[in-house]
């Protein structure tokens, strides 16, 4: 695949099916940025929508080893709907992505916590990576990672 292209003009590769890059990126923007808006919202079919049913997710509380599965990751969500009732936002902030044929991964920053947190640190962001699979034609989510930055470190405490 080219990804070359003269200045003023536009030239995307495009996959087996026929769909170029740029479609499949804006397909998968669109799809996370509704994901995003299920979240806040707290609306479970939403959040499920276009995720594989063999999902891992490396989430901010436990288990470490992550949740694996559609079932456990459905189980993980109310909790935080009920974190996120007294007021918390879960707001996209940047959002890249990167398609390939079949494969897609896309990394953000978001703004997520109650009105307080946010007051108290408001440069905190929520970093999120996600993996995605297309099937039949389809993206589907099969990866998440969620993190915050550690602020208990000192300077000379950070991993190199």
């Amino acid at each position: 695949m080219s990804y070359g292209h003269r200045p003023g003009q536009h030239s995307y590769a495009t996959d087996p099916e026929g769909a170029s890059v740029a479609d499949d990126e804006k397909q998968i923007r669109d799809l996370i940025e509704r994901w995003a808006k299920a979240v806040h919202e707290g609306d479970m079919d939403g959040v499920l929508d276009a995720h594989a049913d063999d999902i891992v997710m490396y989430d901010v509380p436990p288990p470490d080893d992550g949740i694996r599965g559609i079932e456990r990751y459905r189980a993980s969500w109310p909790p935080f709907f009920d974190w996120q009732r007294q007021g918390a936002c879960f707001e996209i902030v940047s959002l890249d992505v990167t398609a390939g044929a079949d494969v897609a991964f896309a990394h953000a920053l978001l703004r997520c916590g109650t009105e307080q947190e946010l007051r108290e640190d408001p440069a905190n962001r929520l970093r999120m990576t996600i993996g995605l699979r297309k099937e039949n034609g389809r993206w589907t989510v099969s990866h998440e990672h969620h993190s915050f930055p550690h602020k208990d470190l000192g300077p000379g405490d950070q991993e190199k």
